[in-house]
């Protein structure tokens, strides 16, 4: 006897965050149901005119605010960013270049330099073995 194989689904919030949206942004429909593995690919390889929008103009999550103002999520945080941001508010955050974006920036910055040293170290010594 065969085992019939069970379609795999996830939670609306996990596919937000797998498709990098904003969940309470996203419509009625996709807030309520759920994704089936099939319907998550689909929407990463033909993105509906909402999903599309979503990604252009926001609000996008935190992650995503992260990455375009080029500092980690405890960043935001600590800036006291915790609402999601269109992205015309991201690009006033990036054109008044406050304070704590720039050590932030700076911090990111510091964090990369570490962590390519330590790749480098690790190589290093993965050859001596």
């Amino acid at each position: 006897m065969k085992s019939q194989q069970s379609t795999q689904t996830m939670k609306p919030a996990t596919a937000a965050k797998k498709l990098g949206v904003y969940l309470p942004a996203t419509p009625a429909e996709f807030q309520e149901g759920v994704v089936s593995r099939t319907e998550l690919n689909e929407l990463q390889a033909n993105p509906p005119e909402w999903l599309l929008k979503l990604r252009e103009t926001g609000p996008h999550p935190r992650p995503v605010i992260a990455a375009k103002l080029g500092v980690s999520i405890a960043g935001l945080a600590r800036g006291g960013v915790s609402e999601a941001l269109t992205t015309e508010q991201i690009e006033a955050v990036k054109d008044a270049k406050p304070e704590w974006l720039e050590k932030e920036r700076a911090t990111q910055a510091e964090v990369r330099k570490e962590t390519v040293r330590i790749k480098k170290r690790n190589a290093e010594r993965e050859q001596q073995s």
